[in-house]
């Protein structure tokens, strides 16, 4: 790996950073940029994870300290998620960087056609959803479902996390964003165990994209709590739909 392949993976960090504060997924930037270097895609999900779980608790903290976060979700989900999220990274060695770019691009295109179709979608909360049911419900599609995806495959979890708060709970989606950082939080530290266990982490390249992802985090975060939720719809759509052309490209080209 050349020193420009670097630099553009640091920068990407902090790219990615920025975006998982505001709106979750920042493996969707971060991922795609270390299968496109001289990488395996275990060893691109194994650094993706611990360069993100410095970002996400960042942002976490930084959210915590100005908005409310649902603990009452986000304590169970996030506990029971690290354990979801170790058991999905145990199945990851068996993928393929040209089987996981199609999935990460399946993932895109769901979440962009949710957000374009539902103009309204997250703009305001709806509290009278929070009933005791539709809780569990929330703690095991986060805490289990998609805490395993984000073992297993990564990118779009924490938008995942961000759009199964909004919809079962009724959450706008700077709160739903404030809440999903504390799973996700669980869903790294569960897959980053696993892949240091099995030695699949690159730990340096990892450490300085830790750095630049604080730092993106830090900028995302309060951007976020002060522009509202129709910032994050915004940057959101822009997200998806500039990492699903990139990536079908690259398919097209390859």
């Amino acid at each position: 790996m050349d020193a420009a392949q670097i630099v553009l993976l640091l920068l990407a960090a902090a790219g990615a950073g920025w975006i998982d504060a505001v709106v979750g997924g920042g493996g969707l930037v971060q991922l795609p940029a270390l299968l496109l270097a001289d990488v395996s895609a275990v060893q691109a999900l194994a650094t993706n994870k611990l360069s993100s779980i410095f970002g996400t608790g960042s942002a976490a903290i930084t959210y915590a300290r100005t908005t409310k976060v649902d603990a009452g979700v986000a304590v169970p989900a996030g506990v029971i998620a690290v354990l979801s999220a170790g058991l999905g990274a145990t199945l990851a060695v068996t993928i393929s960087k040209a089987a996981l770019i199609p999935l990460v691009m399946v993932a895109l295109v769901g979440v962009g056609l949710l957000v374009t179709l539902k103009p309204g979608f997250g703009s305001l909360p709806h509290p009278h959803l929070r009933t005791r049911g539709r809780v569990l419900a929330a703690i095991l599609a986060a805490g289990v479902g998609i805490a395993f995806y984000d073992g297993f495959i990564g990118p779009g979890a924490g938008t995942f996390l961000i759009i199964a708060f909004t919809s079962i709970l009724g959450m706008d989606l700077v709160h739903g964003s404030a809440t999903a950082k504390i799973i996700n939080i669980g869903t790294n530290l569960g897959a980053l165990i696993v892949f240091a266990w099995q030695g699949h982490v690159l730990w340096a390249l990892g450490l300085a994209m830790a750095v630049c992802n604080v730092l993106g985090a830090q900028v995302g975060a309060r951007m976020a709590l002060r522009r509202g939720s129709r910032f994050v719809r915004i940057v959101l759509l822009c997200v998806v739909t500039a990492l699903v052309v990139k990536l079908g490209w690259d398919q097209f080209a390859a």
